[in-house]
Parts: structure tokens; sequence; C-alpha cells
């Protein structure tokens, strides 16, 4: 089963600066092979269901061997059956209602 997700990592007792372990987990997802996409708070993963959730065990055991003795995960998944969707097109799909908006956020007709 396909699966778009949305994954927040946070390692705590880490320190301040978190990017040495966001960066080595973006390097774990690249490696999967997923579809990812780094936002500011998290990363979009698109791929099969076992994919992801193997990627994400991988994230947690690299970050836990950088020396984190805790961590935090957030994510929000989402699955289709009818058919297949990409993360692309969800996103064309709210721009295409955006741009039939007039200002105020009331549609044009």
């Amino acid at each position: 089963m396909k699966v778009i997700a949305d994954f927040t990592i946070v390692p705590v007792g880490a320190g301040v600066s978190l990017s040495p372990y966001v960066a080595a987990c973006e390097r774990v997802l690249r490696d999967a092979g997923l579809k990812i996409q780094l936002h500011a708070n998290g990363t979009n993963l698109e791929g099969e269901w076992d994919a992801v959730f193997a990627a994400v065990k991988r994230c947690h055991e690299v970050v836990h061997r950088m020396g984190a003795p805790r961590i935090f995960t957030a994510m929000k998944i989402g699955t289709r059956v009818d058919r297949d969707q990409t993360m692309e097109e969800k996103i064309a799909s709210v721009e295409k209602q955006l741009s039939g908006e007039k200002e105020g956020g009331i549609r044009d007709e």
C-alpha cells in the first residue's frame, strides 16, 4: 500500500541545534529511495508502507547512535485505495482552488 506521510523527528536531550540529526535522517530517507520533501518542521515522505516505516525505524537507530538518548517522533499518514496520488498532485489540487479565489478567500464565480 502506498502512503504519504509527514514525519518530524525530535532528538530529546541532544542540545539546541538539531540540524546534524535531521541531516543524518534525511540521508537515511534518500538512501531508502523514498520520494522526500524537507520542510521547515519536518519531511514529507512518499512510498510503499513498509519502506516508509522501515526508513523511519532506521532514522531512529541512526539518531540514537549519534548520541540522542530519547527521540520524539510525530507522523501524519494518509493512504488511498481508489487511485494513486502523489504529493505534487495534492498540492496542485489546493493551488487550483486558490487560483479561482479573490482577495479574502471568496471564490470567483
